[in-house]
């Protein structure tokens, strides 16, 4: 019995350093220079939410350079439901203007789809222009606007993230 919980712990261990998988291709051609930074895992109390990795051009992450963060859903989830929940992290940082938040929300709805277990939401930061989001088959989407692209990505990123342990592993902050 202790022998299969060993077992068990590590092969949870590994799971948990496995190297993300590739960048879907259209996400590859456009950035072919970044590398997989860091990769961490989101749970809601004890529900697999998700899994997702942090890619840059360096060996380390600069929100003045394009970088890529890769979603991978283990559940479903609305489009609305995304939007509705990161405009809600977007105000726990400091966005105050509400009409600037409901433009960001429509803008976020427009673009994202309702996801299913096993598909992936790819952000793109364009430092100064935009968020283009992907999925497993393209592009499925862009918002021009260099303040929201700041605050989306802010919501893993940013020190005043809510998720703070998720912040580090993203970062690989030791």
């Amino acid at each position: 019995m202790r022998l299969a919980a060993a077992a068990l712990a590590l092969g949870l261990a590994v799971a948990a350093h496995a190297a993300p998988p590739p960048l879907p291709a259209a996400v590859a051609a456009e950035l072919p220079a970044l590398k997989a930074l860091g990769d961490a895992r989101f749970r809601f109390f004890l529900i697999h939410v998700y899994d997702a990795s942090l890619w840059t051009a360096g060996e380390a992450y600069d929100a003045d350079r394009p970088f890529v963060l890769d979603i991978r859903y283990a559940m479903d989830v609305t489009g609305a439901d995304l939007a509705k929940r990161s405009i809600v992290e977007m105000r726990k940082q400091g966005h105050a203007d509400e009409q600037k938040l409901a433009r960001w929300d429509e803008a976020m709805r427009r673009v994202f789809p309702d996801i299913r277990k096993g598909d992936r939401l790819v952000g793109v930061y364009v430092p100064g222009r935009e968020a283009r989001f992907f999925n497993q088959k393209g592009l499925i989407g862009s918002v021009a606007d260099a303040e929201f692209a700041r605050a989306f990505f802010a919501i893993w990123l940013d020190a005043r993230t809510s998720e703070p342990e998720l912040r580090r592993r993203l970062l690989q902050l030791e």
